[in-house]
């Protein structure tokens, strides 16, 4: 027979280990989903503010980094305050963004010379009283992410880094350590069937492929409305949560 704790003594007890291994443990607060399947499989039912997450697109958007950047809008755009949207290609749709709840008012775009410019920039935004900050980056090393988590921690601000490769073969770097919280992967889906002809709501397959101190899961979610949020599609709403979320243990 088998016996789930409560969810106040799980954050007991992690806290407690946290405090064995020495770390500094501190109230923190979350983004939600407003997605019950989602929020629940989160520590603390969010998006924890004062950290780094990653972003990336599946299949062909490894490269294009469409879903993966309206998803990133998305999340930002929930965020209060001003956005910094660091690139280093000029490329960016801005209309697109506009349409996941972020409107050009709120974001100011940096465009840098090289990734190594841009990571300092990442890291200096993160530091610099913005509510969120977003990157395109191709490789992110250990160092660099535990640089970037740091800078979050200290602000408190979102810091969420879409990593975009080139080339299609160079996405197996997404599988290396880094010392993100999460790493999502967004993937296109056929959208949502209409009663008359036309194009419904655009889909996503969106993994949750790690999550610190959390599991991880994957979802079938309609894409960012004008204010930034996502939705469980109307068919897939109501079926049982074991049969929406496959879950599996993510490593801490």
């Amino acid at each position: 027979m088998s016996i789930s704790a409560p969810p106040a003594a799980i954050s007991e007890l992690r806290e407690r280990i946290a405090r064995l291994e020495g770390g500094n443990v501190r109230a923190r607060t979350v983004l939600p989903f407003g997605v019950a399947p989602i929020d629940t499989v989160l520590p603390g039912g969010g998006l924890a503010f004062g950290g780094l997450h990653e972003v990336a697109g599946g299949g062909n958007g490894a490269v294009d980094g469409a879903a993966a950047a309206l998803f990133a809008a998305g999340i930002a755009a929930r965020v209060t305050g001003k956005v910094l949207w660091c690139v280093t290609r000029p490329d960016l749709f801005a209309p697109a963004i506009e349409q996941a709840g972020l409107p050009p008012g709120r974001v100011i775009y940096l465009e840098a010379g090289d990734e190594k410019t841009l990571l300092a920039c990442f890291e200096e935004g993160l530091r610099g009283g913005f509510g969120a900050v977003v990157a395109e980056v191709a490789r992110l090393s250990m160092t660099a992410s535990r640089r970037l988590q740091l800078a979050a921690e200290s602000s408190g601000a979102i810091g969420i880094a879409i990593r975009r490769w080139r080339r299609q073969t160079e996405a197996t770097d997404f599988g290396q350590p880094t010392a993100a919280e999460t790493r999502w992967r967004v993937s296109i889906l056929p959208s949502t069937p209409l009663p008359v002809p036309g194009v419904g709501r655009a889909r996503w397959h969106l993994e949750l492929i790690r999550c610190r101190a959390g599991e991880s899961a994957d979802f079938t979610v309609e894409a960012c409305d004008a204010k930034g949020r996502i939705a469980l599609p109307s068919d897939v709403a109501d079926r049982p949560l074991q049969k929406e979320i496959g879950r599996r243990r993510a490593s801490a």
